[in-house]
């Protein structure tokens, strides 16, 4: 009964996250403190908004460019900052140190890495218009950190140096298959609580998460546990082993990306990218039976010839610093190691991972976050 009680108590808490976005990652930057820094908003001629932003004195002429993570299709452009714990806000942490600002709301919402990266890049371009920075670096988180490490790839000669926080920067389309097997073993071990598939969210089901298709869920986890278990076991989904409440956690906020992100991903990269036909499973209580019953997917060449596009290649030339939640259940760490194994450690590059063990997606303090642009500062200059 206690645990059955803890994991109701943990859904009605991701419940209330949840419902703030969908997926809730973003929440808007918010105006520039007019007191310490001159600031512009416009438009890119993709129509991308950006901000450029100096201060009003002691500008130590370096410029911070931030990407934001993932924000829903369904919210509108904006500036965007993160959920991070402790409220660390990119624009004012930039400003309040004597730093130049530039952020993008990218030029659509969604899947937008690569727009992301192409934004980001006439973001500079513009800000060099009004001023010449000694330094630029690149910061972003989950789906941002993925765009800083793809420009400093692609973009050397723009860039100083960049922080990837808790980003798909190991595969991406690991990244993909690991949001749709959450999906394909949900329905197994909870089946006929969601219509659709892992490949396919009808309207209705996007429209009607929050009130009516979330609250079974919530119920059925509560109610089934150790299924719960064995859901997060076999997805290798991230959990805070002394804190068996993270398991709902991290089962709701899985599901929520492939409720409000299958269908754009899909549209995006002009087909469907999961594939799980080879896939073995493990962890459940009977695994013959559940690699027998689990639905299977094929993907598109043509998603998969869109999806190898947004793979990092390792290959980077200026100081990159990588801080990542160690179990972070909706960007898994293992894309950090994954980096590791493309990068030539005899080019002049510079990654620098910095591990927190702490369970979240980018549950990063504020002093974390500082510190480490305060390394890559100091190993770019």
């Amino acid at each position: 009964m206690q645990t059955i009680l803890r994991f109701a108590r943990a859904i009605a808490a991701t419940a209330l996250l949840c419902a703030a976005a969908a997926p809730a990652e973003a929440q808007v930057l918010g105006p520039a403190p007019a007191e310490i820094a001159d600031c512009t908003d416009t438009a890119l001629p993709s129509r991308a908004r950006i901000r450029l932003c100096i201060p009003r004195r002691g500008w130590n002429g370096d410029l911070l460019v931030w990407a934001h993570g993932y924000v829903s299709p369904f919210m509108p452009l904006d500036f965007y900052s993160f959920s991070f714990p402790e409220g660390f806000n990119p624009q004012e942490a930039a400003l309040r140190r004597g730093f130049a600002f530039a952020t993008t709301s990218y030029r659509r919402n969604g899947l937008a890495i690569l727009p992301g990266v192409e934004d980001v890049r006439e973001l500079v371009a513009a800000f060099h218009e009004r001023a010449t920075p000694d330094h630029t670096y690149l910061f972003g988180v989950s789906e941002g950190g993925l765009v800083t490490t793809l420009s400093l790839e692609r973009y050397p000669d723009l860039y100083s140096g960049g922080l990837a926080m808790c980003g798909p920067i190991g595969s991406f389309r690991e990244q993909l298959n690991y949001f749709g097997d959450f999906r394909v073993l949900f329905d197994y071990f909870f089946p006929g609580l969601i219509p659709g598939s892992a490949i396919q969210v009808p309207p209705d089901v996007i429209a009607g998460w929050f009130t009516d298709y979330l609250p079974e869920v919530q119920a059925a986890i509560a109610a089934n546990p150790g299924a719960a278990r064995q859901l997060v076991r076999t997805a290798k989904g991230a959990f805070d082993p002394d804190d068996p409440e993270t398991i709902a956690t991290t089962i709701i906020n899985a599901l929520s990306f492939n409720i409000f992100a299958t269908n754009d991903a899909v549209a995006q990269l002009r087909g469907n990218p999961y594939d799980n036909r080879g896939r073995v499973y493990f962890g459940s209580r009977n695994d013959l039976l559940l690699n027998l019953r689990v639905a299977r997917f094929a993907a598109s060449p043509r998603a998969l010839g869109n999806v190898a596009l947004h793979e990092t290649t390792g290959d980077v030339s200026l100081p990159l610093v990588t801080l990542h939640t160690t179990l972070d259940e909706i960007v898994p760490y293992w894309h950090e190691p994954l980096y590791l194994l493309k990068v030539d450690t005899s080019d002049r590059g510079i990654v620098v991972p910095l591990p927190v063990h702490r369970y979240g997606h980018c549950a990063l303090t504020n002093d974390e976050i500082l510190g480490s642009l305060e390394l890559l500062v100091a190993l770019g200059h």
